[in-house]
């Protein structure tokens, strides 16, 4: 996600973007705003989203429609999506939500530090995520590099992560002869 990644809020009512983005503007991210799923989709699909914030019952797709779409791309498959729903607690609603990999279903009203403190964690989290997966590219290709110029070189790659699989080793005493 590159650093100027927006936090994506979709509602169909003006009101309620309004209102999350006067929320989420004190974490000094930028915001954009859609007022449909295909208008979601479609920024999106343009890159440089790093979070939604989505409403799950909008006319024509869904919030639910949205994420099962996102899910199947690789290019956003893991941007984290923070579902909102206005009609109150619904187990199939949360079951098919969390299904999804959605990060967290909210219910409005919105409490406001509780949003922000969730949205600034999953932005972040995901941001370092990426990062991560940047540098192991990188030093993946490095290693690939190595081995093409000194092909006789081997990388013990396997035994660091099976030491820590099967735990510490400890000594076995032999015994002294008297």
């Amino acid at each position: 996600m590159p650093p100027d990644a927006r936090i994506l809020i979709v509602d169909d009512h003006q009101d309620t973007l309004y209102a999350l983005e006067n929320v989420l503007a004190p974490l000094g991210h930028r915001i954009a705003r859609a007022t449909s799923g295909d208008e979601a989709l479609k920024q999106v699909l343009r890159g440089r989203v790093g979070l939604l914030v989505l409403d799950v019952r909008m006319p024509g797709v869904s919030g639910l429609d949205v994420v099962r779409y996102l899910r199947r791309l690789e290019q956003t498959q893991h941007i984290p999506v923070v579902l909102l729903t206005g009609f109150g607690p619904d187990q199939e609603l949360t079951s098919t939500a969390f299904g999804l990999g959605v990060a967290d279903l909210v219910m409005k009203p919105v409490d406001p530090l509780a949003l922000r403190t969730k949205v600034r964690y999953l932005y972040d989290a995901h941001q370092r995520y990426l990062t991560l997966q940047e540098e192991t590219l990188a030093l993946r290709a490095q290693v690939r590099d190595l081995g093409a110029e000194r092909p006789d070189a081997r990388v013990p790659v396997q035994r660091d992560a099976e030491a820590r699989a099967s735990g510490p080793r400890t000594p076995t005493a032999t015994p002294t002869a008297p």
